[in-house]
């Protein structure tokens, strides 16, 4: 009931816990940029992230005023920079508003995407219509998510059996239990792979569960590394099952020898590998060093919790063919455990640092915060594994190997000194529950130190070993969730990105009403940078209709009201069909207020607002 219970609990982590996930890579900038207003037709459509992406036929795609596509052609990395996605536009552009919808897949294989306007000539309705949302919060992107953990957890299960079979007692590998684990395992992380394999087109495409069956969708899947990387991984399993069948048969025989444990190492470390190809390490700093650092970490936390769970099925099993657990494999899993998670507190410190890259990260970020809570599950972990280890050092240093075997010692006959005159006991009366026997045959008073029972401390082992397998599962459900969250130096290098790219202008439109005909329109502002010191700043006044308005006089000036600055008069120049000033100077970051004064006759006025930030320069 025990491992049932542990079976439960890790499904209800693992289905509570499938929430949405954040990718690795960001868009840092755009061109033409969200929200600009050109006043000419662009040719291309170029898109800048901050780490290499790529991309299908549909993941870019530039939508017009009246919802069609006007990108012929799919997008193209721009001069060969695996960090950028272009489409070339149709020929001749109808002005109004334009929608660009972008989906592309980053280098740690999660899928990203997101949308942006920009207008030709004037701002208009729109009838595009984009998808919103994360691109996990779909039916694909929940199935692949839990068939995720379903990897992990297969992993976990498949590893740790092996490494306790292989190092720390052979002889389990003829145990029913114990083959029936490694069956599990390897049938988890197979059948996983395989759904995963066609999930990750419609995953990738944000298609249908239906598409996951199309022959061209997975053609395309097992080109990219991701999709390469679940082909590699099936093609180890099947050469792990001719390894698995082979032990089964013959437990005893040489496969489990020297030979045997370095096969199975190298399938082990081969696995592990193909996680680190295609997740948080493939990307990033250092990913010659956080490859194989990964793969350390991912073997190191199947040795420790796959044995666990190993080890607790062998603690609660009382079979009648003498094949009981001995203390010497317990003590070797304890020595083996400690040095795995020595492992894993070293591979996850680097890892950390790698991902987080700061102390206030921690605090900040979404991969921080979920850090701590995986720090303070794994020091409880430890916690738990120091009784294991104390329980398990008193089993190995007072069980002889002569016992090992037997749950409890055959209790000993005591040969008892009587005293002078004291009857006889019966013939055939046990001498140590005869009355009068002392309890402890010990000095002095016969009060002596109990004897050393093995099966108590067998009972509390299994105990701390459920404890400490349960918090096992909880460090493995949260290592997943990492797997999928953007870490914190990921996301500062996006904030970064984004800063240094945003704002390249600042627009606005503003409409005017003076509540006579052919006296209403709107003002459209556009500042460049948008930033503290010196900027441009260029206006032009549109009528009702949408054409362009040829007016007497247009002033702006700007007021920082928190700071109490201004107003500073931009002293907008006409220059025949717009108006401008190309030295504005700006001292302050943060709200500014627009005054605009359109006066279209000689009597005709009226002055509108609207506000605007600026920001700091980029340090």
């Amino acid at each position: 009931m025990t491992v049932l219970a542990l079976v439960a609990s890790l499904f209800v982590l693992l289905l509570g816990g499938a929430g949405p996930a954040f990718a690795h890579a960001g868009l840092s900038g755009s061109d033409p940029a969200d929200g600009a207003v050109l006043k000419t037709e662009p040719r291309y459509v170029t898109l800048t992230f901050t780490e290499s992406v790529g991309f299908s036929d549909d993941s870019l795609r530039v939508l017009s005023p009246r919802n069609e596509r006007v990108n012929p052609r799919p997008a193209q990395h721009v001069d060969g920079k695996d960090g950028t996605a272009r489409v070339e536009l149709s020929g001749k552009l109808p002005q109004g508003t334009y929608t660009v919808a972008w989906r592309v897949v980053s280098a740690d294989g999660h899928p990203i995407s997101g949308a942006f306007v920009f207008s030709i000539g004037a701002p208009s309705e729109t009838a595009a219509v984009v998808a919103t949302g994360s691109p996990d919060d779909t039916a694909v992107g929940r199935l692949y998510g839990v068939f995720r953990y379903v990897a992990y957890s297969g992993l976990a299960l498949l590893v740790g059996a092996a490494a306790f079979v292989l190092v720390c007692w052979p002889a389990a590998g003829a145990i029913r239990p114990v083959r029936r684990l490694l069956v599990v395992g390897w049938v988890a992380l197979a059948a996983s792979t395989v759904a995963m394999l066609l999930l990750r087109g419609p995953y990738e495409t944000a298609g249908g569960v239906t598409s996951a069956f199309d022959p061209a969708r997975l053609g395309r899947t097992v080109t990219g590394r991701p999709g390469a990387a679940l082909i590699a991984r099936l093609v180890l399993l099947a050469a792990a099952a001719v390894l698995l069948r082979r032990s089964a048969r013959r437990p005893d025989a040489a496969v489990l020898g020297v030979r045997g444990r370095l096969v199975g190492a190298l399938l082990a470390a081969a696995l592990a590998v193909t996680w680190a190809a295609a997740e948080h390490a493939s990307a990033g700093i250092q990913v010659a060093l956080a490859m194989p650092v990964a793969a350390l970490h991912l073997l190191a936390m199947g040795v420790w919790l796959g044995g666990l769970v190993t080890l607790l099925l062998l603690l609660r099993r009382r079979g009648s063919d003498g094949r009981e657990i001995p203390a010497s494999a317990i003590g070797r899993f304890s020595t083996l455990a400690f040095g795995a998670v020595a492992v894993l507190v070293g591979t996850g410190v680097y890892q950390s640092w790698r991902q987080v890259g700061s102390w206030e990260a921690l605090s900040s970020t979404s991969y921080g915060k979920t850090l701590i809570v995986k720090i303070a599950a794994v020091v409880l972990v430890l916690w738990a594994a120091s009784f294991s280890r104390r329980w398990t050092a008193r089993l190995v240093r007072e069980v002889s190997p002569a016992t090992a075997l037997s749950t409890v010692p055959a209790p000993e006959r005591v040969r008892v000194a009587q005293a002078v005159g004291a009857p006889t006991p019966a013939e055939g009366t046990d001498l140590d529950t005869a009355p009068g026997a002392p309890v402890g045959g010990g000095p002095g008073d016969g009060t002596g130190p109990p004897p050393f029972e093995a099966a108590t401390y067998r009972r509390s082992l299994r105990r701390m070993v459920t404890v400490e397998a349960v918090l096992g599962v909880l460090v493995l459900v949260i290592t997943t969730v990492l797997t999928g969250t953007q870490p914190s130096r990921a996301a500062g290098e996006r904030a970064s990105a984004v800063s240094a790219e945003e704002p390249r202008v600042k627009v606005l439109t503003v409409p005017f009403d003076m509540g006579s005909a052919n006296h209403q329109g709107t003002v459209q502002i556009t500042l460049a940078p948008g930033r503290v010191g010196e900027n441009t700043v260029e206006a032009v006044v549109y009528t009702s209709d949408g054409g362009l308005a040829s007016v007497p006089e247009l002033r702006l000036t700007l007021t920082q009201d928190e700071l109490g600055i201004g107003p500073l008069d931009a002293k907008l120049k006409d220059q025949k069909g717009y108006w401008a000033a190309y030295d504005l100077r700006l001292p302050m970051p943060g709200v500014w207020t627009l005054n605009i004064t359109v006066r279209t006759t000689d009597i005709d006025q009226v002055t509108v607002r609207d506000t605007v930030r600026v920001a700091s320069v980029p340090r």
